[in-house]
């Protein structure tokens, strides 16, 4: 079913391409109504239009806030043509349709990114704009909507097809993008108002987001898969390489998360499946890879690299020695990126840009969402509390407080072993507590070449509920440990270490990873 297009409405913000739908509405003699800035641009352009106040014979009022809420309108918009009543009272009122609605909003969310003063946000919170969409939408079988200069030229497309007409699969798929516009339009003005309130966890929650790119595929073939961005595009750039999978995302979010808690322009993260398998801090970029490898190289195999610094020519020549899935950097020099670009399948990502502020995360199931604070904070001394009688230096506390950071970002149960703030061995993942302690240091024999004089950090999600962790950790050559509190058992905990001449220290707060 199509529908002859005799008179449109244009309320835009966006004037950007808006000669192009003009042009088409002259074509086929399609009447204009329009208001503000919207009417100013298209006179000035050489185009006829009638201004809303003319059409309406209503003035604006309350400084523009009314100007498009009004009868002869809606009732225009949302008549249905084949109706007889509809007919007979949009004749008795002396109105007529309005078959085309070409509407985006007040820029809200660009004024958002812009400013902070509160009146100038409320100001840009469009009403009147919503209201002819959602009516327009509403009533797709007989009114087409535009909301975005992205559609102009399938518009055209179809109305040059059509002879003056649209497409009922037009208005279906406009009327469905249109419902999709104003959606996200109000998720974005009620969550700056809960963010402003502080209600982080409203009644009723909304959340919006741009789509980034469909990926190939999901964690496996046969699952679909999309990134969405809060953005109109994500805070990583990338820069070369194969196209990034479901996995590939999944993976480099774990490194950042962890890259971001190490100190500025500092440290590599090598991640695998989600979880860290290798970290270190060195102040030489080369070394702090090297070491972030030694942790463990065959998992490192097909990998991804964070590097919280800029990547030079030096370590690319060192990438090149191991097959890598992802390298990320807070940005690439020339001779660096000559290097990396010739293996055409290695994915180079730029994340110089990354947003430091704080979001939820957000997982879903069974058509729930559970939501949460991120764990990023960075650790201070004050979050921690040292109850063994052996006492740590300074290095040895940076050291234990290096690794329980890795740890908390390591699936539970997660067992972190460490020395000058270089990972020795990690086991995640274990429904025992005492199995992780076992795979991180089996990785740590495999791996590396500890002499008696080394100092070897045990770091733990979760307190240890018994003495047997702790004792299989210190038999293999740990010497300070550090772990929650919180266990029934925290005295005995306190009393074994102490019998062992171990140096414990608490953290005052959990830090699971599920």
């Amino acid at each position: 079913m199509s529908n002859t297009i005799k008179k449109a409405i244009i309320s835009i913000s966006d004037k950007s391409e808006i000669k192009l739908i003009l042009n088409t509405l002259k074509k086929y003699k399609i009447n204009i109504i329009s208001s503000g800035g919207t009417s100013k641009e298209i006179k000035k352009l050489g185009y006829k239009c009638t201004d809303v106040s003319e059409y309406t014979k209503t003035d604006e009022i309350l400084d523009g806030r009314v100007k498009t809420l009004h009868p002869k309108l809606y009732a225009g918009i949302l008549s249905k043509r084949n109706n007889k009543v509809h007919k007979k009272e949009l004749k008795k009122n002396n109105y007529n349709a309005i078959d085309l609605v070409i509407v985006n909003f007040y820029p809200f969310e660009e004024t958002l990114k812009s400013t902070k003063n509160h009146n100038k946000l409320i100001e840009n919170i469009d009403i009147g704009g919503p209201t002819l969409v959602r009516a327009a939408a509403k009533n797709y079988k007989f009114t087409t909507v535009i909301t975005s200069p992205h559609q102009y030229k399938e518009f055209i497309l179809d109305i040059e097809k059509n002879k003056g007409s649209t497409s009922l699969e037009l208005r279906k798929k406009l009327s469905r993008e249109a419902f999709n516009s104003t959606a996200y339009y109000d998720s974005v003005i009620s969550e700056y108002l809960n963010n402003m309130n502080n209600d982080h966890f409203p009644r009723k929650k909304t959340i919006h987001g741009n789509l980034v790119e469909i990926l190939r595929y999901g964690e496996n073939p046969h699952q679909q898969s999309a990134i969405y961005s809060k953005n109109n595009n994500l805070d990583i750039s990338q820069l070369s390489g194969k196209k990034l999978s479901y996995n590939n995302y999944n993976d480099i979010y774990a490194a950042l998360n962890i890259s971001r808690t190490l100190p500025k322009n500092n440290g590599t993260v090598i991640v695998k499946h989600a979880n860290p398998c290798g970290v270190s801090i060195n102040n030489s970029k080369i070394e702090s890879y090297k070491e972030a490898l030694a942790c463990d190289p065959i998992s490192a195999f097909g990998g991804i690299v964070s590097c919280n610094f800029k990547v030079n020519k030096k370590i690319a020549l060192e990438f090149n020695k191991i097959f890598l899935e992802v390298i990320i950097g807070l940005g690439f020099d020339n001779d660096s990126l000559k290097i990396l670009k010739k293996r055409k399948n290695l994915r180079l990502i730029d994340a110089s840009k990354l947003s430091e502020q704080n979001f939820n995360n957000i997982t879903s199931h069974f058509d729930s969402l559970l939501l949460q604070s991120t764990d990023n904070k960075i650790f201070t001394k004050d979050n921690f509390k040292i109850v063994s009688k052996i006492k740590p230096t300074k290095k040895i506390l940076d050291d234990l407080l290096f690794a329980f950071n890795v740890c908390r970002n390591v699936k539970s149960n997660a067992i972190v072993l460490a020395k000058n703030s270089s990972t020795v061995g990690i086991g995640s993942g274990q429904p025992s507590r005492l199995d992780s302690c076992k795979i991180a240091i089996e990785k740590m024999n495999r791996f590396q070449k500890i002499s008696e004089n080394d100092i070897i950090i045990g770091a733990s999600d979760a307190f240890f509920p018994f003495v047997d962790g702790i004792e299989t950790l210190v038999q293999n050559g740990v010497s300070a440990i550090i772990q929650p509190s919180g266990s029934i058992r925290d005295k005995e905990i306190i009393k074994f270490a102490d019998k062992l001449g171990i140096i414990l220290v608490f953290s005052k707060t959990r830090h699971f990873k599920h």
